[in-house]
């Protein structure tokens, strides 16, 4: 590794540290108690104590964000292209999915959430809604974005539409989609924690955004801490997955991922 490298991995992990421990020694040193403000290590404790639990709220947090991250690619990946093909189409129906994405999702939940009649349905509903649009316009963007000198080769050799859209316009638009799901893999886990929230559910449909209600009904201060560093963590997982798949696709090609891999 370069010292560059180094100190890309050093300086973040060292700041998290001091910054731990400022926190911890402030909570000792003033004596405040851990319903009120929690230190790192009340937190740690109450992870493990209560892992039992909050793993299985993360893993059903996690099924609706994956879920809805999935819907949400694909059907804007499709949605994409029928809007690459036909201008009077984009013309005619982007301007929904822009109304679908500016209306704030916690206005719309509890509708939302009567209208399905099925808790787990109406949070994944919520999630695809908040994912959906990056991937959509971020793809767009890069289907119309081939190049134009290319497509006039294309058309000199009268090439298919099936052709220029394989061979072309979906390779164009490979960044811009990989680009669009990375902020979208967030996203969907906010949507689903923000449903729940709404939602308010309990029993089999427990994620991570019930036990931190509960925990603060509760005034269990260190495990909703827990629960939240779960979900910040798992939002980190969800983009540095993400990002390496966007780097795998696209190393051996792109410019992006070639001139990162050799700096």
């Amino acid at each position: 590794m370069t010292r560059l490298s180094w100190i890309r991995l050093l300086a973040p992990t060292v700041l998290g540290i001091l910054v731990l421990g400022g926190w911890e020694w402030v909570v000792r040193a003033r004596e405040i108690p851990v319903y009120i403000l929690p230190g790192p290590v009340a937190v740690v404790t109450a992870l493990v104590r209560d892992w039992g639990t909050l793993s299985g709220s993360l893993l059903i947090t996690l099924q609706i964000t994956f879920a809805a991250l999935v819907i949400a690619a694909t059907l804007g990946l499709l949605l994409a292209v029928l809007f690459a093909q036909s201008r009077v189409i984009e013309l005619s129906l982007f301007p929904y999915a822009v109304i679908l994405q500016v209306t704030p999702i916690v206005a719309i939940a509890p509708l939302i959430i009567i209208w399905a009649d099925n808790v787990i349905l109406s949070l994944l509903i919520c999630a695809w809604i908040v994912a959906f649009f990056p991937i959509l316009s971020n793809t767009t963007l890069g289907l119309n974005s081939a190049d134009h000198n290319l497509l006039d080769l294309f058309r000199l050799y009268r090439a298919s539409r099936w052709q220029v859209l394989t061979q072309l316009r979906l390779p164009s638009a490979m960044p811009y989609f990989l680009a669009g799901l990375r902020i979208s893999g967030g996203l969907a886990l906010i949507g689903a924690i923000v449903a729940e929230f709404v939602a308010g559910t309990g029993g089999s449909a427990s994620g991570l955004a019930y036990r931190i209600l509960e925990a603060g009904y509760q005034l269990q201060i260190p495990r909703m801490f827990a629960a939240l560093v779960l979900v910040s963590g798992t939002g980190i997982a969800i983009y540095l997955l993400l990002s390496l798949l966007s780097h795998l696709l696209l190393r051996s090609w792109h410019e992006s991922a070639i001139r990162r891999e050799t700096s």
